[in-house]
């Protein structure tokens, strides 16, 4: 098979995953059936904000509490870390029973803080979140002739110097008539239900599922004598007309706010597996093609200049020395020059050789785990329906992947010291706290900054402790697994003796490590469209779930920063610069400042509202997190291309 028929199967493959990505859907939960009368509870999450990015809980404000009382819904460790904090709330319902005018309830008089709070976040721009079934609450504006669609309704709205709060909810289900649950309708489309059979009759009883649950605010002010004799889930004497362009209700001290809502059921077309479409469509697709198509060229034109150095230099370099016979070949060494002069040096060990073990083995770490997590999401078995999933899968398969990380570092360091095994497990020890040390002094230094706001999105106590017990119980023991399999396999023979002398570097035109941080800009040419899509979805509060583009994407970033690496490389060695070790990964590394760049542009030019130091700070410290990680990742696949290069080039050079 030769090179092109092997290409061939490789672009098929990765075809086949994208409409895989496309076609295989996962919903996340099972269909709900609901009889006509059933209740449907709503459930409500943290309060949040692309004004501050930090979340609160829903009850820090005066709302309307359940009568049973508040209750914490079940989370995962994702939903945690991502500060997700899912409550019950008074709002509920009776399926395909339309409702209007239902008063909630009438609040305590606001007090003096109540009110400046009230105020502050209205100012901020605090969104309520609501959930039914699993389905978040989207609302639907008109601006300029184009529909845009939010998930949840802003707290309230200034209009002058009044502060008026969205006391009227009208809410709107869209409900499908139930299907007895087979392969068809829950893994695929859901069009082939009624061509495959289930083999059992369905109940007479006809039910219900939730397909689409949209919200519509309103300001009202109701009328205070109305009220007073009114309960729970009672009649609002009066019509309350929704009208989401005028405002009525406003926020004053010492005046308590009322609550209602109703409530219209409407059948849909949309079945089950097709519910989240409405929060996943994407826009934007030719845009993410020409990210894909900028990154082909980007390829390209670097795969010429590889192919160039494989074929007319290095080939016809090799050919040419190895048809003299030796003592032409020893005249011939007196009058080399370029990458052929430093074979006695390119193998010395670079300086802090355990440091750049370390780096080297997280980053396989988190650059597995990035394929595998990705891979997953673009497979759809990671649905948005099943909050923090995404989360919760990056950290088991970083942990598990602590055997891989503990493997390489410690070969690595054997490879260099030609096959010593002690300080293996010093090394081992490093690998698993270098990075994970990192991430916990920036997530600790950040959470207290939450901790002093009071936000959901500050990590409790409790689950500190897990992830301790997660990062020493099992990480480092796999680490450690992986490192002594690294000390026991055999290591890399170099295929040239290095002198005990080092040769001196010549004097260069140029600062190399300028050439090196220059580099960094190509990777970052195929990555930076698809960054911004990424960022707008961890800031401004999108739904990103092009999982299958983003996969393609990061693969063709792994072959820019692979070739990338190796072209810098060899230009090294060809000015007789034999130390190339460090250099090569930072070559690919260097990726990650021109992305912490584009975080502070990003920052100044699209976050122009983020109000505050401590939103600024979470926010500089959360990319100084990612960049750290990034940087790892791509200087890993730097420098291991860069040493396979190296290690080929020198094997073909016959020495006596």
């Amino acid at each position: 098979m030769n090179f092109f028929d092997k290409c061939k199967i490789w672009v098929l493959f990765i075809c086949l995953i994208c409409e895989m990505g496309h076609g295989f859907y996962l919903p996340g939960s099972y269909p709900h059936k609901y009889v006509v009368g059933d209740f449907l509870n709503v459930k409500v999450n943290s309060l949040t904000s692309v004004d501050t990015e930090i979340p609160f809980s829903y009850y820090s404000l005066p709302f309307c509490k359940p009568q049973e009382g508040v209750k914490d819904s079940a989370e995962n460790l994702g939903e945690l870390l991502m500060g997700d904090r899912i409550e019950n709330s008074p709002y509920r319902f009776k399926m395909h029973t339309n409702e209007s005018d239902i008063f909630l309830c009438q609040t305590k008089p606001l007090s003096g803080d109540e009110f400046k709070l009230m105020k502050k976040r209205i100012d901020e721009m605090y969104q309520v979140n609501l959930i039914l079934d699993n389905l978040p609450a989207i609302r639907y504006t008109r601006k300029d002739g184009y529909s845009m669609r939010w998930t949840g309704y802003p707290l309230g709205i200034k209009v002058q110097d009044l502060y008026y709060v969205f006391n009227h909810l009208k809410f709107t289900v869209l409900v499908h008539k139930y299907e007895e649950p087979n392969v068809a309708n829950v893994m695929g489309t859901g069009d082939a239900a009624e061509v495959i059979p289930t083999g059992r009759k369905s109940d007479d009883v006809p039910g219900y599922m939730v397909v689409g649950f949209e919200v519509v605010p309103c300001s009202f002010q109701h009328n205070s004598d109305s009220l007073k004799n009114l309960k729970i889930y009672g009649k609002y004497p009066f019509g309350i007309k929704c009208d989401p362009s005028s405002v009525a209700m406003a926020v004053k001290e010492n005046e308590p706010v009322s609550y209602t809502y109703e409530v219209v059921f409407v059948e849909s077309d949309i079945k089950w597996p097709s519910r989240w479409d409405a929060y996943l469509k994407m826009e934007g697709a030719k845009v993410h093609w020409f990210s894909i198509l900028n990154s082909l060229m980007v390829i390209t034109f670097l795969a010429g200049i590889v192919l160039v150095i494989f074929l007319r230099t290095v080939r016809r370099d090799l050919t040419r020395y190895e048809e003299l016979d030796k003592e032409a070949q020893a005249q011939m060494n007196e009058e080399l020059s370029g990458w052929k002069l430093v074979v006695g040096d390119v193998f010395r060990a670079p300086s802090n050789p355990s440091l750049l073990c370390v780096m080297v083995g997280d980053g396989v770490q988190i650059l597995g785990m990035a394929t595998v997590t990705i891979l997953f999401a673009a497979l759809g078995f990671m649905s948005p329906a099943s909050r923090g999933q995404l989360v919760t899968g990056m950290l088991f398969f970083y942990m598990i992947l602590g055997i891989a990380a503990g493997y390489v570092a410690v070969r690595m360091w054997r490879t260099i010291f030609c096959g010593d095994y002690k300080g293996w497990v010093s090394v081992s020890w490093k690998v698993a706290c270098f990075f994970p040390g990192i991430a916990f002094l920036i997530l600790t230094t950040l959470n207290f900054l939450l901790w002093g706001s009071h936000s959901t999105g500050a990590i409790p106590f409790s689950l500190f402790v897990i992830l301790i017990l997660l990062w020493f119980c099992i990480s480092v023991p796999l680490t450690l697994i992986g490192g002594y399999f690294g000390a026991k396999a055999p290591h890399i023979e170099y295929p040239v003796r290095t002198n005990q002398i080092p040769r001196e570097i010549p004097e260069q035109k140029y600062p190399s490590w300028l050439l090196v941080l220059g580099a960094g800009t190509l990777p970052f040419g195929t990555l930076f469209i698809e960054l911004f899509f990424i960022m707008s979805s961890i800031w401004m509060g999108r739904v990103y779930y092009v999982f299958g583009f983003l996969f393609i994407v990061m693969v063709l970033l792994v072959v820019v920063c692979a070739e990338v690496s190796l072209v810098l490389t060899y230009m090294h060695l060809c000015v007789e610069d034999w130390k190339w070790w460090w250099k090569s990964f930072f070559a690919s590394g260097s990726v990650a400042i021109y992305i912490f760049l584009y975080s502070i542009n990003y920052l100044i030019f699209d976050l122009k509202s983020l109000s505050g130091p401590v939103s600024a700070t979470l926010y500089i410290g959360y990319s100084l997190f990612m960049v750290i990680a990034i940087m790892l990742a791509t200087g890993t696949v730097g420098f291991l291309s860069s040493f396979w290069f190296v290690h080929y080039l020198f094997s073909s050079v016959k020495l006596d």
